[in-house]
C-alpha cells in the first residue's frame, strides 16, 4: 500500500488555527501559575497542583507544536518541561535563576508562537535553552546546547522506527489518545519527527522514533493500537491495519464536545448579516408605514405583529451574536501581571497590581487591539508615575506602589480605568513645555487638553532618554487606537496622589442603539450610551453668557450647542427646541436639535475615505429608505465647541 499522502493546505491552516488557539490558552495558564509559584522561590516545597498544571501545560504544548513542525516552540516547551520535572520531584529548590529561566523562556515561546503565526523569522532560543539548563543542576546527558533545528546536534540511536497512530472515539474512551501515545513513544527513545497525514479522510500521526529499545519493549506498545516498521522498510499493510476499525467503535459511542472554536472571520460575516437584517428589516418598516392607508384594520394589526415579532427576532438573534463574540477582558488583564512584573524589575521598584472586573466581558475584536494601549498605559503608571521606594517614603506613602486595573459595563459601554497613586502629571511642566495654559484662574485643570497634550507624536517632559521615559512616550500610539475603536479616552491627575486614565468603548462596533434627531430637515444619529438624557426647551429660556448659551437645569447652570450652528445649518426660529444631555456633573452639556424622532436600532459604517473626514462625524447609517444619514462624534462636537469658546473669549 502507498505512503499516506500529505494532508491539503486547508487542513493545515485549520489544524494551525486550533494550534494558535490552544498555545494562547495554555500561555495564559502558564503566565497566572508562574506568578503564584514566585512566592517559593528558594523553596523545595512547593505547591504540587500548580507545578503539575504547569508541566502539563509545556508538555500539550511541546507535542502539538512536534505535529504543526515548529521544532523551536517544541524544544523549548520541552526544556522548561524538564526543569519542572526536576521540581516536582521535590529535591532540588526553585532557585531564583530558574524562576526567571522560567518566565524568559515562557516569553520567548510565545514571541516563537507569535512569529510562527505571522510568518516573520523565528528568535533565537539558545539563550533561554542554556538559562533552563544552568538553572537545573541535573542535566540530561542526551541533549546538546546546539540548536534543536540543527541535525548534527541530535544523538544517533541504534535503530529509527515509524510508528502510525490512528485516533478513534473508542481509543479516546480507553485513555489512549496523542498524548498519551507521544508519552509511551518518549520513554523509549527520542521522537525525531511528528507529522500530521490524511488518508481516505481519517487523520493519522506518524512518529519518527530513534531508540535503543528491544523487541520486547516495542511490542509493548501494541496495546496502544500503533503499527511499526524500520524507517524505508515499511510494510505496505502498515496504514491497513492502522486504520482498521475496532468493533466499539461505533457511532453509540461518541460523545459530543460542549464547546467548539470558531474562526472570529465567520463571527464578523455572521454580524455582517444580522447588520444586513437590520436594515431590511428598517426598510420593511418604512414600507409598511407607506401602505397603511391602503390596508384594511385587521390586515394592518396582522402586518404590524408580524413586524413587531420580527423586530424581537432580530435583536435576540442580534444579541447571542454579540455573546458568542464576547470573552472574559481577563485574557488581557492577566497579561498585565508579567508586564508589571517584568517594568518594575527593570526600573527597581515595588509595585503592587490590583485588577478588578476581570469576567466583563467584550467583544473579541476589542480585546486584541485592546493589548497594546493598556501595555503603554502600564508602562507609563510604572516609570513615569510610580515614585522611587525614598521618594515615597519621604512623601508619607507606602513604599510599595500600587498599580490598579478595572473594568466594567455601563449600558452598552465597557468602562477600563488604568490608575496609580504616584506622583500625578506635573501640570507646570507640560505647560511650560507646550506654552498651553492648562489651568483656570481658580486652579481647575483642562484635562481635555492636557490629554491632548501628552498624546501629541513625542511629547515628553523627561529631558533624558530612556526605554521607559516620559508620561507624552506611547500616548499618541494608545490615543490612536482608542480612537480607532470608536472609544473615548480621559485622564484625571493630582500631583503627589496619582492618575487614572479612564478609557470607554462600545461593547460591540457593528450595531448600536441610536438616537435619531433633525436639524434643519438633515438627519442625525447619535449613539444611545453617549446621551444621559433628553429635554425639551423653550427657547424663551434660553440666556447668553459670554456668547455662550445656557438655561437652567435642575438648578444648574446647562451650557448649550447648537448643532445648527456646528453645522452650519439655518436655526430653527419657532416652537420647541430639544436637546440631548452629554457628559455629566460640572462637564454636562447641551446638544440642541430641532427634533427628535425617536431611538433606532443601526447599522455603524465606518468612513473610511479622507474626502468625507468631516470632524464631528463619526461614521454614516441607512434608516430604511436608502437616504445615508450621519452618526454623531459627540465629544469631538464638544471639544472643538469649547476650543471656539476659548478663542472668542480671548
Amino acid at each position: 500500500m502507498p505512503d499516506p499522502v500529505p494532508p491539503s493546505d486547508d487542513f493545515f491552516n485549520q489544524f494551525l488555527d486550533d494550534y494558535f488557539a490552544e498555545c494562547e490558552e495554555y500561555l495564559a495558564v502558564v503566565r497566572r501559575d508562574l506568578l503564584n509559584i514566585e512566592r517559593f522561590v528558594g523553596q523545595t516545597d512547593i505547591d504540587s497542583a500548580q507545578l503539575d498544571e504547569l508541566f502539563r501545560s509545556f508538555h500539550t504544548m511541546k507535542g502539538i507544536s512536534g505535529m504543526v513542525g515548529l521544532p523551536a516552540a517544541e524544544q523549548l516547551s520541552h526544556e522548561m518541561e524538564d526543569y519542572l520535572r526536576v521540581l516536582r520531584e521535590g529535591n532540588t529548590q526553585l532557585n531564583k535563576k530558574g524562576f526567571e529561566a522560567l518566565v524568559e523562556g515562557t516569553r520567548v515561546l510565545g514571541e516563537v508562537i507569535d512569529a510562527h503565526r505571522t510568518h516573520l523569522p523565528i528568535p533565537d532560543i539558545q539563550k533561554s535553552i542554556e538559562a533552563l539548563q544552568t538553572a537545573t543542576s541535573v542535566r540530561n546527558a542526551k541533549k546538546s546546547t546546539a540548536s534543536y533545528s540543527d541535525p548534527e546536534s541530535k544523538d544517533l540511536m541504534s535503530d529509527e522506527w515509524r510508528f502510525l497512530f490512528v485516533p478513534t472515539q473508542a481509543r479516546s474512551d480507553a485513555g489512549i489518545n496523542v498524548n498519551s501515545v507521544r508519552a509511551r513513544l518518549q520513554s523509549l527513545g527520542e521522537i525525531t519527527r511528528t507529522t500530521p497525514l490524511v488518508e481516505k479522510g481519517d487523520v493519522v500521526f506518524e512518529f519518527i522514533v530513534s531508540t535503543t529499545a528491544s523487541e520486547a519493549e516495542l511490542e509493548d506498545l501494541n496495546d496502544l493500537g500503533l503499527t511499526r516498521s524500520p524507517v524505508n522498510q515499511e510494510s505496505e499493510t502498515v496504514l491497513e491495519s492502522a486504520t482498521t476499525p475496532t468493533s466499539s467503535s461505533t457511532p453509540s459511542t461518541q460523545t459530543h464536545a460542549s464547546s467548539v472554536r470558531v474562526d472570529l472571520v465567520r463571527l464578523d460575516q455572521l454580524m455582517l448579516l444580522v447588520g444586513e437584517l437590520v436594515v431590511t428589516r428598517a426598510r420593511l418598516e418604512q414600507n409598511l408605514n407607506s401602505v397603511r392607508a391602503s390596508v384594511s384594520a385587521a390586515d394592518w394589526r396582522s402586518l404590524q405583529e408580524v413586524n413587531v415579532t420580527f423586530g424581537k427576532q432580530l435583536r435576540d438573534l442580534r444579541n447571542d451574536v454579540m455573546r458568542v463574540r464576547m470573552v472574559p477582558i481577563s485574557e488581557v488583564f492577566e497579561r498585565m501581571r508579567f508586564v508589571v512584573r517584568n517594568i518594575a524589575r527593570e526600573t527597581q521598584k515595588r509595585v503592587h497590581l490590583d485588577l478588578s472586573g476581570q469576567e466583563t466581558e467584550i467583544d473579541k475584536f476589542l480585546v486584541e487591539r485592546l493589548m497594546d494601549p493598556l501595555l503603554h498605559l502600564v508602562r507609563n503608571s510604572i516609570s513615569h508615575g510610580i515614585e522611587s521606594e525614598a521618594e515615597r517614603l519621604s512623601a508619607g506613602k507606602s513604599a510599595v506602589g500600587q498599580i490598579f486595573i478595572s473594568a466594567k459595563t455601563a449600558g452598552e459601554l465597557v468602562i477600563i480605568e488604568i490608575g496609580d497613586d504616584g506622583r500625578g502629571i506635573d501640570v507646570e511642566s507640560v505647560q511650560s513645555s507646550s506654552g498651553i495654559q492648562l489651568t483656570s484662574a481658580d486652579g481647575e485643570v483642562n484635562f481635555s487638553d492636557l490629554l491632548k497634550i501628552i498624546s501629541t507624536p513625542g511629547f515628553s517632559t523627561r529631558k533624558e532618554v530612556d526605554r521607559a521615559s516620559g508620561r507624552g512616550v506611547g500616548m499618541d500610539v494608545v490615543a490612536k487606537a482608542i480612537e480607532e475603536l470608536d472609544g473615548e479616552l480621559s485622564v484625571h491627575t493630582e500631583r503627589g496622589v496619582g492618575t487614572t486614565f479612564r478609557i470607554e468603548l462600545p461593547l460591540t462596533l457593528a450595531i448600536t442603539d441610536a438616537l435619531i434627531a433633525t436639524v434643519a430637515g438633515q438627519t442625525f444619529a447619535i449613539h444611545r450610551s453617549s446621551v444621559y438624557e433628553v429635554i425639551e426647551i423653550d427657547p424663551s429660556a434660553i440666556k447668553v453668557l459670554e456668547n455662550n448659551e445656557i438655561i437652567l437645569h435642575r438648578e444648574e447652570v446647562l451650557p448649550l450647542i447648537r448643532l445648527s450652528r456646528v453645522f452650519k445649518l439655518p436655526d430653527k426660529r419657532e416652537g420647541v427646541l430639544h436637546a440631548f444631555i452629554v457628559g455629566s456633573g460640572a462637564h454636562a452639556t447641551g446638544l440642541v436639535v430641532d427634533k427628535v424622532v425617536g431611538l433606532r436600532e443601526v447599522v455603524v459604517r465606518s468612513l473610511a475615505d479622507p474626502l468625507t473626514d468631516v470632524p464631528g462625524v463619526a461614521g454614516a447609517t441607512e434608516l430604511g429608505d436608502g437616504r445615508p444619514i450621519l452618526i454623531l462624534d459627540v465629544m469631538e462636537i464638544l471639544d472643538a465647541s469649547r476650543r471656539i469658546s476659548v478663542s472668542q473669549r480671548t
